[in-house]
């Protein structure tokens, strides 16, 4: 119960009182002048907040009352007086003053119908200090009351908002939209999603709150006037809830200026969500399927670069590598001028620089192919006897050892069966190439967790840490009459398989290429 109930209730009750005891007890001066004293000090009661001036002529109708109705009871409607000047006010300073100037009038009219005597002074002078003690009381009890409505201000404040840019969090952005779907007020819900956040410069704590304070501050000025409520949750995810009359377009979603992209969605209520439950999910929804579309194109994007990227390389890796057979072919053909273009003796020599032209654009020309021609299930066991077999002379001729090792059971992949050939005699004549001396090269098929795993092993010299991550890069080559694409066109040829290859090697130990193809 509010004190205002309490005014409104206990003056008039205590007011009659007093009157009925006055005039039982034979103290009453006039009953005419009680009744009127007393009707006037509860009008201006009644009326005190629509009329603030009453507030300061209420001891005067209290002090006419208390003179006609000649009762120390009326201290009570003193009592009630004094906290009634004093409620809501803050500061003691200001009320004690006015507190004790209303005490004083009800001692002096005390003194007026009492022998003034020694302890009816001592008498006022306790009435006088019992008021400051209930002054200091009541602004106690004031100060606790504001405090509490404090904490509970602030701890309403931290379950639905967000401590750090100051917008609702999740639970205050749900709390949002069912008050609005109660009250049936229809409304556009906006999820917003930062793109790639935590690229975005954001190497510390520090610099992600930054972007995230800085892009609340613009969703408000971008909205000052029509947003109903805004909330930042999920870490970099917005909602934003605006009126059905605002126009939207993608146009006002340009954060440029703070260094941002974003990604939205729009679900209106209740055109197409009819309950609180339908809107909030409709509107995740289509934010994923936004994010995802989004990813996806930047995807394409970022391969397309790649691809132009690689094409740039091969390009002027290719160019490189021609240049200079054309080069010597260019000197030689000036020689010959001198002897009246008479080529014979270098014949030999610019025959062998047109053929490298010729390999190497015929081992480039691979790498434009679509390969899906010639793709079947076939046994990739048979297809590893038959390289071992066109090796084995090779081998042989060689003085190593020549290992075959397969699985007990055939192993079926989908392969171009040639272009598989093509990759495993070019990983077992590097492996011959690669020793110095005489040694053994293994080659093992087994099937490992739904993949055929294929290991190609020498003892051979073995590849440096800091050459592992070029050997497949096109035209990295330490032989000297290679071309520098025969890794990496085999690590394309077992991509288009679904596959991949890796290395490992161990200086003056060997290397080991393993390849890992999807079953059949």
């Amino acid at each position: 119960m509010s004190f205002l109930v309490l005014k409104l209730l206990f003056v008039p009750l205590i007011s009659i009182f007093i009157m009925v005891s006055s005039v039982y007890l034979g103290y009453h001066t006039s009953i005419p002048m009680m009744l009127l004293t007393a009707t006037l000090l509860y009008v201006s009661v009644v009326f005190d907040r629509k009329y603030e001036w009453l507030r300061y002529v209420h001891f005067l109708f209290l002090g006419a009352f208390h003179y006609v109705s000649q009762l120390n009871w009326c201290i009570l409607l003193y009592y009630i007086l004094i906290i009634n000047t004093i409620h809501k006010k803050e500061r003691f300073k200001e009320t004690m003053p006015l507190c004790f100037l209303i005490i004083l009038q009800y001692s002096l009219i005390r003194l007026t119908y009492v022998p003034f005597t020694k302890y009816n002074v001592l008498v006022s002078v306790f009435d006088c200090l019992a008021s400051f003690v209930i002054v200091i009381s009541f602004h106690f009890v004031n100060f606790l009351e504001s405090e509490k409505k404090k904490l509970y201000k602030q701890n309403d404040y931290l379950t639905y908002h967000d401590a750090l840019t100051g917008l609702l969090n999740y639970d205050g952005y749900l709390h949002k939209v069912q008050q609005l779907i109660e009250v049936n007020k229809p409304f556009q819900l906006v999820l917003l999603d930062i793109n790639n956040f935590k690229s975005l410069n954001a190497k510390d704590i520090s610099t992600a709150n930054e972007i995230l304070i800085r892009f609340s501050r613009a969703l408000r000025r971008l909205f000052l006037n029509d947003m109903l409520a805004a909330s930042r949750y999920a870490g970099d995810r917005f909602a934003v809830l605006l009126p059905e009359h605002v126009n939207i377009d993608s146009t006002m979603f340009n954060f440029e200026h703070i260094g941002v992209q974003v990604t939205y969605s729009i679900t209106c209520y209740p055109h197409e969500a009819l309950t609180y439950q339908e809107i909030i999910s409709t509107a995740e929804d289509r934010i994923f399927q936004m994010r995802r579309n989004s990813w996806m194109r930047s995807q394409e994007e970022m391969i397309r670069t790649e691809k132009m990227k690689m094409v740039g390389e091969l390009a002027a890796g290719m160019a490189h590598e021609i240049r200079n057979p054309l080069t010597s072919i260019k000197g030689f053909i000036q020689l010959s001028k001198n002897q009246s273009y008479n080529i014979q003796p270098w014949y030999e020599v610019i025959m062998g620089e047109i053929t490298r032209v010729g390999e190497l654009t015929a081992e480039f020309l691979h790498f434009s192919k679509p390969h899906a021609s010639n793709m079947r299930v076939e046994s990739l066991t048979d297809c590893m006897t038959r390289v071992y077999s066109l090796c084995e002379s090779e081998a042989a001729s060689h003085g190593h050892v020549f290992l075959l090792d397969l699985s007990d059971e055939p192993i079926q992949i989908v392969m171009d069966r040639d272009k598989i050939i093509q990759v495993l005699i070019n990983l077992i004549r590097n492996s011959f190439q690669a020793m110095e001396n005489t040694g053994s090269v293994r080659i093992s098929l087994k099937a490992d967790e739904g993949m055929a795993v294929v290991q190609i092993e020498d003892t051979g010299k073995g590849i440096a840490d800091e050459n592992l991550a070029k050997i497949f890069d096109p035209f990295y080559t330490t032989k000297e009459e290679g071309t520098g694409l025969g890794l990496s066109l085999c690590q394309k040829i077992v991509e288009d398989h679904g596959g991949r290859i890796t290395v490992h090697s161990e200086l003056g130990i060997g290397t080991t290429f393993t390849l890992r193809i999807p079953l059949a």
